[in-house]
């Protein structure tokens, strides 16, 4: 069961510059951060899309939260 107070401090981590969406870009330099060096842009592009439920090629806190399995 996922927390939502833990869940908002990852979505934070994942979102560098804090404008409240996560971009592939940001995605694979966190990625990178923690040492996962195979999430290409490619790679995160596939994720953020298969998460991103209005299509806009980002990821909010909403589509972030009802992505985890709960």
């Amino acid at each position: 069961m996922a927390d939502i107070e833990e869940a908002r401090k990852a979505f934070a981590r994942l979102d560098v510059n804090g404008d409240g969406e996560v971009t592939a870009t940001e995605y694979k330099q966190v990625m990178a951060q923690l040492g996962d060096f195979h999430v290409t842009e490619t790679v995160a592009q596939a994720i953020i899309r298969a998460k991103d439920a209005n299509g806009d090629g980002k990821l909010s806190f909403e589509e972030f939260w009802a992505s985890l399995d709960k």
